[in-house]
């Protein structure tokens, strides 16, 4: 049992980190339908790939301040000089392909939207439009990846996603609401 809130049962892997507890509280296993919120989330899981999510959250504040509100438009213009300064800003990953992939990321967001009407639309056919409830009993049995997430994953690629495998989209999957992984005796389940 995670304490905080009123001493409430949790997914035991936010642990007691209060960061941690307030995202597991609030926004893990919510369904996200804002195009700008789901691009954050595609940005930020790819940027987590090797790391601990908790070091994501920690910088998310510079990465919102470092790629622009995380707007699509603006991120998908960034030059050779903007990619430098991403470098070397410390309050985020400085790892050059991830940096890149944010750059065309943003192109093919760009594109999906245009394509779909929205992100949103696009993104959620995946789950046929409507959260997949799980009610696993401990988190061990929840899966790094699903035949949603690989066909996900792929189509992702197919259009020109990159840092996009299926275990980041199954990652993304639950942080956005599409898939509710919470735990049986958590309190947040649906």
């Amino acid at each position: 049992m995670s304490e905080g809130n009123q001493q409430r049962m949790r997914c035991a892997w936010c642990g007691d980190d209060p960061l941690y507890v307030r995202y597991h509280d609030e926004e893990w296993g919510r369904p996200v339908h804002d195009d700008r919120r789901l691009f954050e989330m595609l940005i930020l899981e790819g940027a987590q790939a090797g790391l601990s999510w908790i070091t994501i959250l920690r910088k998310r504040a510079a990465y919102r301040r470092a790629f622009d509100r995380f707007d699509a438009r603006k991120i998908a213009k960034y030059g050779a000089a903007k990619k430098r300064a991403l470098l070397a800003d410390a309050g985020i990953v400085r790892n050059r392909l991830k940096i890149d992939a944010a750059v065309t990321n943003a192109r093919a967001f760009l594109a999906v939207q245009k394509e779909f009407g929205s992100f949103d639309t696009y993104i959620w056919q995946f789950v046929g439009g409507h959260p997949r409830i799980n009610r696993p009993a401990a988190h061990r049995g929840v899966p790094a990846s699903t035949r949603e997430s690989d066909a996900m994953s792929r189509d992702l690629k197919k259009r020109g996603f990159r840092f996009v495998g299926s275990t980041i989209c199954y990652a993304f999957m639950q942080a956005t609401g599409m898939v509710d992984d919470h735990v049986r005796t958590c309190f947040r389940r649906s």
